[in-house]
């Protein structure tokens, strides 16, 4: 059986793939690759191993072979999974393997926002702690986590984790009802959580439910010292208007690691603002990025092999 990795170099360097190989009788590793070259790589493979490359209907089609598609992630937004479906190509994800990595990522961002990070970062680089008459600085007032309200969307692996850390910390966490399914959900919805919540954070998937899930109008009802955290999905928050509150002071800080599109190589807003006095973080979509997590991919995937293998003997 032959594999084909088209985007290794998306694991990072340091990853072992021999649990991978350890699967297959021949592995050929491309380190990135473009759609119309996997059809190329792709041809007489019967195993497709892809994290980000778009597999559309017509590399699918090409591909008479292919029988599995394994992919490095959660998200199988680009394969064309009706296209598979239909010509009976299995596609096989993988789950949870960034949970504690994404969930350390995210409470960094709310330690350092509530702490006025960003802001005190720039007055020390400004030398303003050399000027200054005593002995500290504080004139950004900070955020004492612990008593404060947490309130997370998306109740699943990674934000049960996030509610566990802020319980750790003594914060009182709700989480809210599930997105566009309010009516049939016990937990109160964000709408009814967000005015009172000291930190909101994002663990959802981005739907048509939940696109701009906090927009102006949301926004418009937050305490303004609240702080605001997406390790999700960029559009979950409108990345604008958000923005606009932590401008005007009706935000008390913004994190995050996601963007409507990656890389942004047309720019965003958020980026311009990081020249701004404002208590604002982003970072480059790699909460997910710890060895252990990029590993345990490589384990999920051979996990993934070892059972198609199994079931396609046992048929």
């Amino acid at each position: 059986m032959k594999a084909v990795i088209l985007d290794a170099a998306s694991l990072g360097p340091d990853i072992d793939l021999s649990a991978i190989r350890e699967q297959v009788d021949d592995l050929e590793v491309h380190l990135a690759s473009t759609t119309e070259q996997s059809r190329e790589r792709l041809a007489g493979a019967q195993v497709a191993i892809v994290n980000k490359v778009v597999l559309d209907a017509t590399t699918l089609e090409a591909l008479s072979e292919l029988k599995l598609i394994c992919v490095l992630a959660t998200g199988t937004n680009n394969i064309d999974m009706a296209t598979a479906e239909r010509l009976g190509i299995e596609v096989r994800n993988v789950t949870a393997y960034g949970t504690a990595s994404v969930a350390q990522h995210t409470l960094m961002l709310i330690l350092a926002l509530a702490n006025r990070l960003p802001l005190y970062q720039r007055d020390v680089a400004a030398e303003r702690w050399n000027e200054s008459p005593f002995f500290c600085l504080m004139n950004h007032g900070t955020l004492q986590l612990e008593g404060k309200h947490l309130v997370i969307v998306g109740q699943g692996e990674l934000g049960s984790r996030v509610g566990a850390l802020g319980e750790a910390l003594g914060m009182r966490v709700n989480f809210a009802a599930r997105p566009g399914h309010e009516a049939a959900d016990s937990r109160p919805g964000i709408a009814e959580l967000a005015p009172e919540a000291d930190v909101i954070s994002l663990h959802c998937p981005l739907t048509d439910a939940t696109r701009h899930l906090i927009g102006a109008d949301r926004l418009a009802t937050l305490k303004p010292d609240a702080l605001l955290v997406n390790c999700a999905r960029g559009g979950i928050i409108d990345e604008e208007a958000a923005l606009a509150a932590l401008r005007q002071g009706r935000l008390g800080g913004l994190g995050v690691d996601v963007l409507p599109a990656e890389p942004p190589r047309d720019g965003h807003a958020l980026l311009d603002a990081l020249n701004e006095p404002l208590n604002l973080i982003v970072t480059p979509h790699n909460a997910w990025i710890t060895p252990e997590a990029r590993q345990r991919i490589v384990a999920l995937t051979s996990d993934n092999l070892r059972r198609w293998k199994a079931q396609r003997d046992g048929a």
